[in-house]
């Protein structure tokens, strides 16, 4: 039976990775569970506890993903990265950083796919438009892909990663901000900084931001516009409330993103169902599907050794096990992609004889492995698979050794910074 276990993960994750003939991941995963279920490497009943572990974290993440593509539709992404190209008043090393800063600030309110396939263009357009090369375009491209990764911490929300563990450990959005809330803060910088001192020599000195039309050309409808900025703090203040209240995140994310459909349907701007059709369902078939295979792996107890190998480094100390759990999480996440991973991870933590602290630390240092380790590989993440699709539609190519290479020299120090940010910021406040 294990070997039925190995084989039907490893099936179902080459299966989610090659998308053969646009195949949905969907499918996919759906496929891995069904043939789990018939090979009875899992049960009815497993299905049904995944199903209660992720349905919050995936409804979330399609509400986000749809408040995104509402907003991008009436500009406001794009009218923010005009602002700060302005607002960098031609100074290339200054609107490089802007980027970052762009970049990390969508990351956190509307998840890393969000920062990643929407701004990327948006970027790149605007590269263009200041008739930069291929050379000076790059490390824009690259930098807005990475950084929507490495500062995609902050809240729950953020990434889907955060979603699926934050369900299955319990932790509210509040607790779960005080305690990766520096953590990101540490990414961030390590990231400007190490973005900066590889692309140094490629980031113009000079640009005309005259060749920028005005951020106000972007926008498609100035009340909707208006009234996206009172949703978004509605957003907002509706995730504070939901760990005091137990309310889960997708009942927020879902009213937020059901009125911002109601009002752009109402004064036409965008077409409601067009959207919602657009949004990614597959999502849900596939965190489901996915979690339900890796199940599988749990039942014939290849889980429970890697939380033996976890034990092993902690008994080293705190420290210890907080570095080997995100290099670990990292690692496993650029190999067989980051949302199996988390799931993985996760069940191993949770038969740990550790103790509750400990285990909260291991919980976090997964989720950095996990949101910075698909950086190391372009199969890391879903999002990275479709970052490079949307750069190859634009006429931009990146080849598997230019990311691999850039990658690992950018993400192994910046991994290493932020575990050491969450240990000491744990140290502060347990």
């Amino acid at each position: 039976m294990t070997y039925v276990a190995i084989l039907l993960f490893l099936l179902t994750l080459v299966f989610v990775i090659w998308q053969p003939r646009g195949l949905s991941i969907g499918w996919s995963a759906t496929g891995g569970a069904a043939l789990a279920l018939l090979f009875h490497v899992v049960t009815w009943q497993d299905v049904w506890s995944v199903t209660k572990i992720v349905w919050d974290a995936t409804l979330a993440f399609v509400a986000i993903i749809i408040i995104s593509t509402v907003l991008d539709q009436i500009g406001f992404f794009e009218w923010a990265a005009l602002k700060m190209a302005k607002a960098a008043r031609g100074d290339g090393k200054k609107v490089f950083f802007y980027v970052i800063l762009l970049g990390a600030l969508v990351a956190a309110v509307f998840a890393n796919d969000g920062a990643a396939l929407i701004l990327t263009p948006i970027v790149l357009e605007k590269m263009k438009l200041l008739q930069l090369d291929a050379r000076r375009m790059f490390p824009f491209v690259i930098a807005s892909g990475f950084i929507a990764d490495t500062t995609s911490l902050p809240f729950v929300v953020s990434n889907l990663v955060n979603i699926v563990s934050a369900d299955y450990f319990h932790i509210g959005f509040l607790t779960y901000l005080a305690h990766m809330l520096v953590p990101d803060v540490v990414s961030l910088g390590a990231s400007a900084g190490l973005l900066y001192l590889f692309f140094r020599k490629d980031i113009p000195e000079r640009y005309d931001p005259e060749f920028l039309p005005h951020p106000s050309r972007a926008i498609a409808h100035q009340r909707l516009f208006r009234m996206s900025w009172i949703l978004l703090m509605v957003l907002m203040a509706g995730y504070m409330v939901t760990e005091i209240f137990h309310i889960p995140v997708s009942f927020i994310a879902g009213i937020v993103a059901i009125a911002l459909l109601v009002y752009g349907g109402k004064v036409k701007v965008i077409r409601p169902w067009s959207v919602i059709r657009g949004a990614p369902w597959a999502i849900v078939f596939f965190s489901i599907g996915m979690y339900v295979v890796v199940y599988g792996l749990r039942n014939v107890g290849l889980t429970h050794l890697l939380g033996n190998l976890i034990e092993l480094a902690v008994d080293h100390g705190l420290f210890a096990g907080t570095l080997v759990m995100g290099f670990l999480a990292a690692i496993l996440s650029s190999v067989m992609n980051n949302m199996p991973t988390v799931m993985i991870d996760a069940l191993a933590i949770h038969v740990t004889h550790t103790t509750d602290t400990v285990r909260s630390a291991l919980a976090y240092a997964n989720v950095i492995g996990c949101d910075l380790g698909p950086k190391l590989t372009p199969i890391g993440s879903l999002a990275t698979l479709l970052w490079l699709h949307v750069l190859r539609q634009k006429g931009v190519t990146v080849t598997w050794v230019e990311y691999i290479r850039t990658g690992v020299i950018l993400t192994m120090p910046t991994l290493l910074l932020t575990l050491m940010g969450l240990y000491g910021w744990l140290a502060i406040v347990k």
